[in-house]
């Protein structure tokens, strides 16, 4: 009786039982399983059915190694973000139509930016595609010169590193223009902290409010990328003598924070209090939240983004470039016409939420 170990009976099958299996030499057999021209169609099923009754799966690893590739892309994500979440969907699917594969390192509450990227390195990646990344232009650089690198949704000058975004002065300034062409005047814009991200839309507020002469309006409160902020910064709007008719949030997750609290609050949205996020992130598109919002084009955006990539580690190309990608203003429920004047105080007792319509109030 033969008696076989626990370890010899798990073990993985490898080409050279494929080979025994089938009757021809291992190079025969990784020939057919790489789809190489040079087996008969006869040695070409007998490997293939051998394989296929082994069970056997190709060591990528191990073929990726002896070739001194690893085809791997580093992608930084905020596990917090449901925006970002759905930036690896489609950066997932762009990196497999070029043979590539993804390896992600995330940010959380105790786990840094810096930290995330060395995981990255640590992991034979052979790119990283940054989302959002907050680093210092000259830190981005430095990575830059050890392998490539694509800052997604960041503006980078001078640090030598692709860059593909969305023009977002222009996106928060398509909110301003949809908000106006309602009739808004009073619109507060809740900022998303500090960074070069934040900066960009917060300058698209106040260039479109400018433009429309809406100067003496200007309205910035504090924020975060969070709910929380959004939610502390409608609570104070709430508490002031003339609280404004919209609201525009950095990000989805602070327009949510608003909404949230709008809406506990009694105050109607979009009656009282029109609302509007950035992103265009799954949270926005859930029927309950309806949040009219500005899309970034995130499949365009991951396209290019490993187009970069592919350009340089299979193309050559060396210079850097920047792909700016024109944003999409998506309207939903959250917004509509400001209330008449008597009715702009959204603590209006039980006016709350009503508007004017060409029938009267509804």
């Amino acid at each position: 009786m033969v008696v076989v170990s626990a370890a010899e009976s798990v073990r993985r099958p490898r080409l050279q039982d494929v080979a025994a299996a089938a009757g021809v030499s291992p190079a025969t057999a990784s020939l057919v399983l790489r789809g190489s021209a040079g087996p008969s169609s006869v040695t070409r099923e007998r490997v293939l059915d051998a394989a296929a009754r082994l069970g056997y799966r190709p060591d990528r690893a191990a073929s990726l190694l002896a070739r001194r590739r690893s085809r791997l892309i580093g992608v930084l994500m905020d596990v917090r973000s449901t925006f970002h979440a759905q930036l690896v969907e489609d950066v997932h699917e762009a990196a497999e139509e070029h043979g590539y594969d993804l390896v992600l390192s995330t940010m959380t509450r105790t786990r840094d930016e810096g930290r995330a990227v060395e995981t990255l390195l640590d992991s034979r990646c052979e790119a990283l595609v940054l989302l959002g990344p907050e680093a210092p232009a000259a830190r981005l650089g430095a990575l830059d010169r050890q392998l490539p690198v694509v800052a997604v949704g960041r503006a980078v000058p001078s640090a030598g590193v692709d860059v593909v975004r969305a023009a977002d002065d222009e996106g928060v300034a398509l909110a301003v223009d949809h908000l106006v062409a309602l009739g808004h005047r009073r619109i507060t814009y809740v900022d998303g902290g500090p960074g070069a991200i934040s900066a960009g839309r917060r300058r698209g507020y106040q260039r479109a409010m400018r433009r429309h002469r809406l100067g003496e309006n200007l309205h910035v409160m504090p924020g975060d990328h969070g709910e929380e902020s959004g939610a502390r910064a409608a609570r104070a709007l709430l508490a002031t003598d003339l609280p404004p008719t919209a609201v525009v949030a950095y990000n989805d997750r602070s327009a949510v924070g608003v909404l949230d609290t709008l809406l506990r609050s009694g105050v109607g949205v979009p009656g009282t209090v029109s609302v509007v996020g950035y992103d265009d992130s799954p949270l926005s598109r859930l029927a309950h939240v309806d949040l009219t919002t500005v899309s970034q084009e995130s499949q365009q955006l991951m396209r290019h983004a490993v187009a970069a990539v592919v350009e340089r580690l299979d193309g050559g190309r060396m210079e850097h470039r920047e792909v700016v990608v024109p944003p999409r203003l998506v309207v939903r429920g959250t917004t509509g016409a400001p209330p008449d004047a008597e009715l702009d105080d959204p603590r209006g007792g039980s006016r709350r939420g009503s508007v004017r319509s060409d029938h009267g109030l509804t």
